[in-house]
């Protein structure tokens, strides 16, 4: 299948991260590298990335840098720094500031933790264009179980400095059991927050969510009162707040389809330099192998690589 030009590109800078969500979207074999050593069972992909990571293999400013500006010269036009969570990297000013002079647009998804006064100015003044900013709940206790840490009144403080700054702000909710039955309260936050978008994503069952799916899958009830609640904030909200709903894959009459984007449009980069069709490529597809910034460029492995040419399409 003939590649088109990406649209954009996300950037895995590390997977650090000072919070425990049950759901999150770094690979297991990271945590079991660094907690237990135990990694033979893990799928060669994902053993890399754990030895890496345990060892401080991340990409060095000079390496991001590079791969923002391949990026851009493949035809990307946005960039979403995340992680784990990209503010434990000091270097993220000048990331932003490398896309900003290779006119990318600019996006960073973050859970606010680290984010004070002088990063806000820092990353503002580097041209960044948006932050997305993740809440488990709108309920302090329940958001701060759900996270592992003392959270919620500093991603409230988060919020304040973000939009005081004049940066435009976007909320994500990752829906489940736990916080599903509070979704009106959660984009009435939003509403009080003055949030311009809000990301409303039933969780993904990869990763650790999968190992933790008993406790946080919701009844079919739930999902479904939950979309009503939504579309009819979207409605409602139509003009001042873009309300996103991520479908659930679980309770549908068929998979939800994934063809027509990673891998055609998308792009990730992780943090020690695999380029991946999708986020979680490395564990949802183990025998695939996966190019490395570090030994190819990104025109090549997006062109060329048989990880890319392979994603793409049915044939598989």
């Amino acid at each position: 299948m003939t590649a088109q030009r990406p649209y954009a590109l996300l950037a895995e800078i590390t997977y650090r991260c000072p919070l425990h969500c049950p759901y999150c979207s770094n690979p297991v074999a990271v945590a079991s590298a660094v907690l237990s050593g135990e990694q033979a069972r893990q799928p060669s992909s994902a053993l890399r990335t754990a030895h890496a990571t345990a060892n401080n293999g991340e990409l060095s400013t000079d390496e991001w840098r590079r791969v923002i500006r391949e990026a851009a010269a493949l035809g990307v036009l946005q960039i979403g720094f995340s992680g784990g969570e990209p503010l434990v990297r000091r270097d993220l000013a000048e990331l932003v500031r490398t896309a900003r002079e290779a006119n990318l647009y600019t996006n960073l998804i973050t859970s606010g933790i680290g984010l004070n006064d002088d990063r806000v100015r820092a990353l503002r003044d580097a041209g960044l264009d948006s932050v997305q900013l993740s809440f488990q709940s709108d309920e302090a206790n329940l958001a701060d179980e759900i996270a592992g840490a003392r959270a919620y009144e500093r991603k409230l403080d988060a919020a304040a400095k973000i939009r005081a700054a004049g940066i435009p702000l976007s909320l994500n909710f990752v829906i489940h059991r736990r916080n599903i039955d509070r979704l009106s309260q959660m984009i009435e936050l939003a509403e009080t927050l003055g949030a311009q978008r809000v990301e409303l994503a039933n969780v993904q069952f990869y990763g650790w969510a999968f190992l933790n799916r008993l406790a946080l899958l919701p009844t079919r009830e739930q999902v479904d009162r939950a979309r009503q609640i939504a579309m009819a904030a979207k409605a409602r909200l139509s003009g001042r707040i873009d309300i996103f709903y991520v479908l659930p894959d679980y309770y549908e009459t068929r998979p939800k389809p994934c063809l027509n984007g990673w891998g055609q449009r998308y792009l990730t980069v992780n943090s020690i330099g695999d380029v991946l069709p999708c986020p979680t490529a490395t564990s949802a597809i183990p025998d695939m192998r996966f190019e490395n910034i570090r030994a190819r460029d990104l025109d090549w492995i997006w062109r060329e690589s048989e990880s890319f040419n392979r994603f793409r399409g049915t044939e598989w």
